[in-house]
């Protein structure tokens, strides 16, 4: 089934020409996987694949990005070299994904428990050992405990570590060093020691035995990796969560009259469905029938229903609330806002940002340093004592295991991502949050990004012979071949008042970035057709010569000369001013760049707090003032709509797509706001700057705790049990400082 081009979609997309030999992008869930040395080795086995282009493994959220090529190679073929590998590879978003990590989650939480009983069994077998004076305990009865002892630990070292070894196996066959090798190693010579004491107490290896030592380990390790497994998944399961709002099956309307049970993946556009209370939209489109009200939270960044009512548009993935509704589907698939963000969220979780590659660098040769460590430690000791030696390579090798190093990066990035997206901000770019973080200055477009999404028409001017109205079809026709917030304008200010499309039949139309459209209109039930070369747009574009007016203008030519022009009123977003003033509030330089005439932008300006305010700027100008700031050493946030800031956003050290009417596919940038929230803004850069305060946290932690537990662990001083709760404790402590990420943008808008 993974070969057959129409399963392609569920875990993929074309990234572009012919979708049968164009390269794919397909996002898969790794199985087995829990550290940077595991993603390092799938993306090595993918890879040699003749015909994969690319792969990205993140072991934070443990999926992988893969780049590659059907006329060279099939799914089966790079599915099947990672499951050699040992990491079987199963689509994103599948059923079978998501039941493989509830049984995962169910047999790690059984081998914590046999760990944990038996660990409780065996530490009361040896505590008599501790507490007795000589003389008070027969050595018969001393080794009936270890007898006693060594069979509780049997179900520790044969079940509960099970997947140390098969994971240290693994990576032996394959010719590599993983971060369970240690983990392995130490279990087998615990054990080997304990058991060599307890069948021959005068053996080369001493009397002692550590099955107390070795069980509790293996309960600190396995509480650890249960706490890290629950927390990544409550941190970045939030894409699965996301990809499974959709629901399986709906009802379709038939050609008879009745309804029937079909599966999503099979609506069309045009068809009406039926969706009760409590179930999700299957894909955007018009309600035709009925009343509701949605639930459009993850979507849009509105944390409150909202009305729906008949005529009115739904979003895929959002969630019916009040009453049974009927839907036209309009987009399905790929072309719906619900698939936009999915793509932007999977982006953001297989993409690796730049300190989780250092860290992926350093933990290969990193591993074999603690092997040579303890092989050293071993080598010092073993004159003195073989037991104390293999027991002091055994802490060792536990204590600097680097799973912590690992984790640090990845876990809070993830987890911050999370935030931002419960709180409206689609982050497709991990690394960007670094850059975020360290922004200076904030550059905002002024139309549909400060000011509403759609401005109002307030005024027509037309030449003489003309009216108002006509003049307003014909704009309203040329209008319509664009999504710019200025011809949304003028489309609705016309089917406002005619409820109907213009008369107008539009040909050959270009649309330049910030100047405006141009296009051959003719009437298509004219007695004779003539054809009338258009163009609506700046005064500049259309050559004509402005209005006398302090307002936003539209301006319509035609091959005679001038034809209309257009008074558009802009409103000031209701919470500019506030973000703006969040923005200054947080040391940042704020400044606006819009195309429009200088006073209007200076108006804007001055109502939302701006001093620095600069009009008349094409796509051009604005790129060569980034240019400019970036020379001086400032780091640029650029907040647009995606339109014709696509050069500025691509730009800027940090870019912001913002408003609802832009199509997040051509967003180029490394957020999305996809709701009307400017105030998104201002907590996005300190929820940057509070993850950069983390990770640093993670990675002073991991290094300052090999520092101080690797000579404690050569002096002999520091007992295997102890290196146990050492090593897991420091990768939950990463793990637990990075979900506190998770809450933080959640509770600030949750305050409000």
């Amino acid at each position: 089934m993974l070969d057959d081009p129409a399963e392609w979609p569920e875990f993929g997309r074309a990234a572009g020409g012919d979708a049968g030999t164009g390269p794919w992008t397909s996002q898969v869930v790794v199985q087995g996987m829990h550290c940077a040395a595991c993603a390092l080795t799938v993306e090595a086995a993918l890879c040699k694949v003749p015909g994969v282009i690319e792969a990205q493994v993140n072991a934070g959220s443990q999926r992988a990005r893969v780049v590659w090529s059907p006329a060279a190679t099939r799914p089966s073929r790079w599915f099947e070299a990672s499951a050699a590998a040992g990491y079987p590879l199963l689509p994103a978003g599948s059923q079978f994904a998501r039941a493989q990590r509830s049984r995962d989650l169910r047999m790690a939480l059984w081998r914590w428990l046999v760990s944990g009983f038996c660990m409780m069994q065996v530490m009361m077998y040896a505590y008599p050992a501790y507490i007795a004076r000589p003389g008070d305990m027969t050595a018969d009865a001393a080794q009936l405990l270890r007898w006693a002892s060594w069979v509780l630990t049997l179900p520790v070292v044969l079940f509960s570590c099970g997947p140390f070894f098969r994971s240290a196996w693994r990576d032996l066959r394959a010719g590599r060093i993983g971060m369970d090798l240690p983990v392995a190693l130490g279990v087998l010579v615990t054990f080997a020691v304990s058991s060599a004491a307890t069948f021959d107490a005068g053996g080369p290896l001493g009397h002692e035995v550590y099955f107390d030592s070795l069980a509790m380990f293996v309960f600190f390790l396995l509480t650890g990796r249960w706490f890290e497994a629950r927390l990544r998944d409550r941190t970045a399961g939030a894409l699965e969560a996301l990809m499974n709002r959709l629901p399986d099956s709906i009802d379709r309307l038939a050609p008879d009259g009745s309804w029937t049970r079909v599966a999503v993946r099979r609506l069309a556009v045009g068809e009406v469905v039926r969706v009760r209370p409590g179930e999700a939209f299957p894909a955007d489109g018009m309600v035709t029938e009925g009343d509701t009200s949605a639930d459009e939270a993850l979507l849009t960044g509105e944390s409150r229903p909202v009305p729906r009512p008949c005529g009115s548009r739904v979003l895929a993935g959002s969630h019916n609330l009040s009453a049974v509704v009927q839907v036209r589907i309009e987009s399905v698939g790929e072309g719906t806002r619900f698939a936009q963000i999915v793509r932007l969220m999977e982006s953001a979780a297989s993409r690796k940002p730049r300190l989780a590659l250092l860290a992926d660098r350093v933990a290969r040769p990193f591993l074999v340093a603690v092997l040579a460590s303890a092989a050293l430690a071993a080598m010092f000791w073993w004159h003195a004592d073989p037991g104390k030696a293999l027991m002091v390579a055994v802490a060792v090798l536990i204590v600097t295991c680097p799973c912590a190093l690992s984790l640090a990066t990845p876990a809070a990035m993830l987890a911050s991502a999370g935030a931002l997206a419960r709180g409206g901000v689609l982050t497709s770019n991990l690394q960007a949050l670094e850059a975020l973080a360290s922004v200076d200055t904030v550059v905002f477009d002024k139309t549909g990004t400060l000011t509403g999404d759609i401005p109002r028409l307030e005024r027509v001017y037309c030449r003489q012979g003309l009216r108002p109205g006509d003049a307003l079809e014909m704009a309203a026709a040329l209008a319509a071949q664009s999504i710019h917030p200025v011809a949304r304008a003028l489309v609705n200010a016309w089917q406002a008042q005619f409820r109907a499309m213009p008369d107008w039949t539009v040909e050959r139309t270009t649309e330049t970035a910030g100047l405006g459209l141009e296009g051959s209109m003719h009437r298509p039930r004219a007695s004779a057709r003539t054809d009338r070369r258009t163009r609506l747009g700046s005064s500049t574009f259309c050559n004509v010569k402005p209005l006398d007016v302090d307002t936003a203008q539209v301006h319509l030519s035609d091959d005679q000369g001038w034809v209309a022009s257009f008074v558009l009123a802009e409103e000031l977003r209701p919470d500019a001013a506030a973000a703006v003033a969040a923005l200054r509030a947080q040391g940042l330089t704020v400044r606006l760049l819009s195309g429009d005439r200088d006073s209007a932008a200076k108006e804007i300006g001055a109502r939302a707090g701006i001093d620095f305010a600069e009009g008349g700027c094409t796509p051009e100008d604005k790129l060569a003032v980034l240019w400019r700031l970036q020379a001086e050493g400032r780091q640029i946030a650029m907040v647009g709509d995606g339109l014709n800031d696509g050069p500025s956003l691509a730009r800027a050290n940090a870019s912001f797509a913002f408003g609802r009417s832009v199509p997040l596919s051509r967003a180029r940038a490394d957020f999305v706001v996809p709701g009307d929230r400017l105030a998104s803004i201002p907590e996005a850069i300190a929820q940057a700057r509070k993850t950069l305060r983390v990770v640093r946290q993670n990675l002073f932690w991991s290094a300052g705790y090999n520092a101080l537990c690797v000579p404690l662990a050569v002096a002999g001083w520091l007992p295997a049990w102890l290196a146990g709760l050492g090593m897991a404790a420091s990768s939950l402590v990463v793990v637990l400082n990075a979900a506190r990420l998770g809450v933080a943008v959640a509770g600030s808008k949750a305050g409000r």
